[in-house]
């Protein structure tokens, strides 16, 4: 009878020591799965029973200190302002905040170098205000790394005025690109001119641009244009990345847009759609 308990013992024994050892790898496994990985760290927040509001920058532009504030100062400014108004909207109607508070946050990421002065940066933002669905935006910056400012792609055509021949060549190349997109996305049905209306030809309207890397190093491809839902389809066909090759544009760069631009663009930066 003694040795059966002792061998019932050392089998439980085993046995614990068995589940204690899977369940200390199956929390490694965990902590090390990225779904469960540390957020980043913001780089401005304001929290509160209001709101929650973040600003991330990407480690290259904390890298420049000139562009880190240049994207920080204009990150905490639109932090306050959503602030602001989540404050006021509780105050006028605060059975919508009964669940928690709004949740706000605010990328900045580099999407391309060229000719290592001219950095393109995405703007992103996420906002859920209790509404049917989270919403989120696009925008775009360029900074010239020699004067530490934000410019235009003016620099880089002969002319941009409104209804010119640059901004019409860039219209048609950016509506043609949409076209693309929404065939590889099943969704040709509003590939429309009413849904392209809002692309204008005005460097003010036609939508969010940076300069696309190339496979040409220290160039750019040509330009993408950046646009969030709603802007050219539905909510539920998400975000566009139109494209307009540099050699589409040739006939009205400046010197400097002849300098800057050449080569493709990569397969991989147009499989991702960026």
């Amino acid at each position: 009878m003694g040795t059966d308990v002792t061998y019932h013992r050392a089998t439980t024994r085993a046995g614990l020591l068995l589940r204690i050892a899977f369940l200390s790898a199956l929390a490694t496994l965990v902590i090390a799965s990225p779904s469960h990985a540390a957020d980043p760290k913001p780089d401005a927040i304001i929290k509160n029973r209001t709101i929650e509001a973040r600003v991330l920058l990407d480690d290259q532009i904390k890298a420049d200190p000139a562009l880190a504030a240049d994207c920080l100062a204009e990150g905490k400014k639109w932090l306050e302002k959503n602030a602001a108004d989540a404050a006021a909207s509780r105050k006028q109607d605060p059975q919508f905040f009964q669940n928690g508070g709004w949740d706000f946050e605010r990328k900045y990421t580099i999407r391309s170098v060229v000719a290592d002065r001219y950095v393109s940066l995405v703007r992103a933002d996420y906002m859920d205000t209790h509404g049917a669905h989270p919403n989120s935006g696009v925008d775009t910056i360029l900074w010239d790394k020699s004067q530490a400012k934000r410019i235009s792609i003016r620099p880089f055509f002969t002319e941009t005025a409104d209804n010119g021949a640059t901004m019409k060549a860039m219209q048609k190349a950016v509506i043609a690109s949409l076209r693309i997109e929404k065939k590889k996305r099943d969704a040709g049905e509003t590939a429309t001119n009413e849904w392209f209306k809002g692309v204008e030809p005005s460097l003010l309207k036609i939508g969010a641009v940076t300069l696309a890397p190339s496979t040409e190093a220290g160039k750019s491809s040509g330009l993408t244009f950046h646009y969030p839902p709603y802007a050219v389809g539905p909510y539920a066909e998400g975000e566009y990345v139109a494209f307009a090759s540099w050699e589409t544009l040739k006939p009205y760069l400046t010197p400097e847009g002849a300098r800057i631009f050449g080569g493709m663009r990569p397969k991989g930066d147009e499989d991702d759609g960026q």
